[in-house]
């Protein structure tokens, strides 16, 4: 008997030190656990989800997603039904536990333990959140633990709405669609904050079962399983009988699931949003697409409208030719509106901005900008006739000629030469400045090209985006080089943080002087002006110029392969290009050489029909001067014909035309009003 007694005894002891070693073992357990939890940090809550474009009257113009459907809502945007119907199916007790529901978890192993099997769950909305973010859905013991680990790390680092939001945001409801508000607008077309009890409900028991659940697929299993979802509330509080019976009597309508075939608005435009975001996030065109971004785009949709009204309008669709052009606001580098093509659908290739083609005679502005800091004025005259120029390195000289070979028999002037488009004044005067300071005003004016000091430099031939000449274009209206062609205002992520917001950059090393820019601006006004005539060319405008009704500047320009049209009123910079995009390709015909023109007339006039009348004010250091086209000389009382030009005072010509050479050419300004030089502008 004392036998048994010790023995009794030696095992008792033994148990308790078990149990003791046991407790502390399990304690010091769990303090691991916890210390590796909170040493990991707060897991991320981010998924793919859709991103949104905004137009700039806040109106969503597109979306771009991965392969699944997903939006991110606030937990303050979903109804509560929504919120406790879910609660009630999934995880009633979910506000009082601390991620695992310990009376679901024995139950779940009683019966595992006596099937042998993993054969039910018990898992929390914590623990399916950490699964959907993180893990497979093997039903495996490794799964369960690194899933254990995870939920851990949620409850540490987030409150109870912010798991019960990531929830609801992330789970599966079948038939592509993730998340609540994925859900609402597949089954019933409408925004989750829109839905009532009885569709609420329904969505609440889909995620059991996407596919066996799924209203779509079995209506009878899905309505009762909603019908078990109701018990669950009004036995949990949620609801009243009333409440629970007008839900099981209300009739549910669902979508038709037909495709949405309204047309996409401006997707080249959006493809463009994208690149741009890529490029100021610094993360891939995947990553946005599928960030759930909310991007404030700069479209105008009316803009975007009549752009590509007057395309097809004007370019026949049979035509094989293609076309791109833009928009953009003079005052900030906003794109209101952008076609990379005449048809996404069949060629989503976006020519405005990844094309690059030779400019021809839009390059010309920035020549005379580089050749007013060179001593020219817009009255410097030159001969313009047959030459020949010796390149190094070739054999044969290059010989540049005019349209139909037809040349000036006197001298003209710069203001001229520029609005009739003469070629040989434009290579003599790049070849006089010295051929590599074009390539360098070209890269002050935002192209950040290779240009090679080359004679033929002056007339184009070299290859530049539609969009970065725009860009470039809009730095000359204005006067600076904070202007840069952009598709962006603002940026944020799902909550509303600004991660970007677009802010004009100035370069005080390589700034855009103000005067010369808008003397070249007034002067490409020349290019609609028939007093700048001249007897071999007519201004490159004529074809035009019965379509304009107020005060436009502007430039054309064409290859052989090639045809431009980029011009500006004081609000707005318009560009368009047409040619075929094998760059061999001639232009064929007088229509080929006429589209550009006519698109970018029409978009301008049908843009400006709601834009009040205005006006470019000449910057301090330009004088308005009237001027004899013939001469050069100032237009004194009896000249024949006179044309408004601005320069410099140092440039003002001594000479009068009319034989009044003798009259100080101050005399003709000094009782001018102060506001004379812009009222100029509009006549």
């Amino acid at each position: 008997m004392r036998s048994f007694f010790r023995t009794t005894y030696r095992w008792t002891i033994r148990g308790m030190k078990l149990a003791v070693f046991g407790t502390i073992v399990g304690i010091v357990g769990i303090i691991g656990v916890l210390i590796y939890a909170i040493t990991q940090g707060p897991p991320s809550l981010m998924t793919e989800q859709n991103t949104v474009f905004y137009g700039t009257d806040g109106e969503i113009i597109g979306e771009e997603q991965g392969a699944e459907e997903r939006y991110w809502i606030n937990i303050e945007e979903m109804p509560e039904s929504i919120k406790d119907a879910t609660l009630a199916i999934e995880d009633r007790r979910f506000y009082n536990h601390f991620g695992f529901d310990v009376k679901r978890i024995a139950a779940a192993a009683l019966t595992d333990l006596k099937q042998m099997r993993m054969a039910e769950g018990a898992s929390t909305i914590t623990q399916q959140y950490a699964r959907n973010l993180y893990l497979s859905h093997d039903k495996t013991w490794k799964r369960k633990l690194n899933e254990a680990l995870y939920a851990l790390r949620l409850e540490i680092f987030y409150n109870k709405d912010e798991i019960l939001e990531g929830y609801l945001n992330t789970i599966y409801y079948g038939h592509g669609a993730y998340g609540i508000e994925a859900a609402s607008r597949q089954y019933f077309n409408k925004h989750a904050a829109d839905l009532t009890l009885t569709e609420a409900s329904m969505l609440a028991g889909i995620p059991k079962g996407p596919t066996y659940y799924s209203p779509l697929a079995n209506a009878e299993r899905a309505e009762a399983r909603q019908q078990q979802i109701l018990a669950e509330m009004e036995q949990n509080g949620y609801i009243t009988s009333s409440e629970k019976r007008a839900a099981v009597e209300a009739s549910i309508s669902y979508a038709d699931g037909e495709e949405d075939d309204t047309q996409e608005i401006a997707p080249y435009f959006q493809d463009q949003v994208v690149t741009e975001a890529a490029q100021l996030l610094e993360v891939d065109r995947e990553s946005v697409q599928t960030g759930g971004y909310h991007i404030h785009t700069t479209l105008i949709e009316e803009h975007q409208r009549i752009l590509e009204e007057q395309v097809k309008r004007n370019i026949p669709g049979s035509e094989e030719i293609q076309v791109a052009s833009a928009v953009m606001n003079s005052h900030s580098g906003a794109i209101t509106a952008l076609v990379g093509g005449k048809d996404y659908g069949e060629s989503p290739f976006n020519r405005a901005t990844q094309a690059k083609r030779s400019v021809g005679s839009t390059i010309k502005p920035f020549l005379y900008y580089a050749a007013l800091a060179e001593g020219y004025s817009p009255v410097t005259m030159k001969e313009t006739q047959p030459i020949e120029i010796e390149v190094e390195g070739k054999t044969e000289p290059y010989i540049p000629s005019n349209f139909n070979n037809q040349y000036a028999e006197e001298p003209i002037s710069m203001a001229q030469a520029l609005a009739v488009s003469d070629n040989i004044y434009a290579v003599k005067t790049h070849m006089d400045i010295g051929p590599e300071k074009l390539g360098k005003t070209m890269k002050t004016f935002g192209v950040e090209e290779t240009f090679k000091p080359h004679p033929s430099l002056a007339l184009g031939y070299s290859s530049i985006s539609l969009f970065d000449m725009v860009s470039a274009y809009g730095k000359m209206v204005k006067g600076t080089e904070s202007i840069e062609g952009h598709t962006i205002a603002k940026i944020t992520d799902r909550h509303g943080n600004v991660l970007y917001e677009y802010q004009p950059a100035y370069n005080k090393d390589d700034a855009v002087d103000r005067a010369r820019a808008f003397t070249v601006t007034h002067m490409m006004t020349g290019m609609f002006d028939p007093i700048l005539d001249a007897d071999y060319a007519s201004v490159t405008g004529t074809p035009i110029k019965g379509k304009l009704t107020r005060m436009y500047g502007g430039k054309s320009g064409t290859t052989d392969n090639d045809s431009w049209m980029i011009g500006f009123s004081p609000q707005y910079v318009s560009g368009v290009w047409v040619g075929y995009d094998e760059g061999s390709k001639p232009l064929k015909d007088f229509n080929d050489h006429r589209y550009a023109k006519a698109i970018w007339a029409d978009t301008m006039e049908k843009i400006h029909e709601t834009e009040p009348t205005a006006a470019f004010i000449p910057p301090p250091g330009v004088k308005g001067v009237y001027i004899d086209p013939e001469t050069g000389y100032v237009a004194g009382p009896n000249c024949p014909q006179e044309r408004l030009v601005y320069m410099e005072e140092t440039d003002i010509p001594e000479d009068v035309c009319g034989g009044d050479e003798s009259k100080d050419v101050d005399d003709e300004f000094k009782d001018d009003p102060w506001f004379k030089d812009v009222v100029d502008w509009f006549f």
